[in-house]
């Protein structure tokens, strides 16, 4: 019960990875808000949860709304009295629009860094301001490994990352006086339903074969590090940028042919 009684926010989280943090942070005792925008499919979860003991509620959150990032915070203040972390999830890009520079339409652009930067700055300023006040408190944010290994498209969505792991360094040194850490967690590709079902075998096997690990991850090892960052495991921790990623990016760029024949000679 690493996180008992500690109150969390985690935005986007009625599926996927999000999901999978309200889980492993309600398993440890926490009570964990569910930020998003579709309240009945939060509560189907809700009640799902409610039968095995634990405490999950609810708090609206759009993210093409700025402002309910704001209100998201002060909802959960004044229900609990204090926030203790948060876990900005959130992140949305379109690879059918957002390619490579060439053939990515400014607009596309600067909506897809606005909306992810933004969902991070505007949720994290407004929880500082409470737990500032108090006993200090823990910023989680998902970036992606996008954000530090450049791909071939979804240009905006990399620059978005990467900026969010910077802002991640910006928040950690400019808190810690007020005891307030920050932290990003980093998934490789991970076996969502999104990404089970818009890639194809063929792109999977050749992806796989440059994860050293050679597989993609769970949603519950992503999880798992937002627990240790959550809890006071990590008291003395802040401004890390942990990839989880099964190694991706770690290798020389021709690890996979290189592994390929070394599997083939046994």
């Amino acid at each position: 019960m690493r996180l008992k009684n500690k109150v969390i926010a985690v935005t986007a989280s009625t599926r996927g990875i999000g999901y999978a943090i309200v889980t492993a942070c309600a398993q440890e005792g926490a009570i964990v808000y569910m930020a998003a925008r579709n309240q009945e499919r939060a509560q189907a979860r809700i009640e799902a949860f409610q039968k095995t003991g634990y405490t999950v509620k609810y708090v609206y959150n759009d993210a093409s709304k700025p402002e309910t990032y704001r209100t998201m915070i002060d909802d959960i203040v004044q229900a609990e009295g204090h926030i203790d972390v948060l876990v900005n999830n959130f992140g949305t890009s379109d690879p059918k629009v957002d390619l490579d520079i060439a053939h990515t339409n400014p607009d596309t652009f600067i909506d897809t860094v606005n909306m992810n930067l933004k969902s991070v700055f505007i949720s994290s300023q407004s929880a500082i301001q409470y737990m500032a006040k108090g006993n200090g408190g823990s910023i989680i944010n998902i970036s992606s490994i996008g954000g530090l290994v450049p791909d071939i498209s979804q240009v905006a969505y990399g620059t978005s990352k990467a900026a969010i792991n910077y802002l991640t360094k910006l928040i950690a040194v400019q808190e810690a006086r007020h005891q307030i850490r920050c932290n990003a967690v980093l998934p490789g590709m991970t076996a969502t339903d999104a990404v089970k079902d818009n890639l194809s075998d063929n792109f999977n096997n050749l992806f796989m074969k440059h994860i050293p690990l050679e597989r993609m991850a769970k949603p519950e090892e992503i999880a798992a590090a937002v627990v240790y960052f959550a809890s006071d495991d990590s008291a003395y921790t802040t401004g890390q940028i942990l990839t989880v990623s099964g190694g991706f990016g770690l290798a020389t760029p021709i690890f996979g042919d290189l592994n390929s024949q070394a599997n083939q000679r046994g």
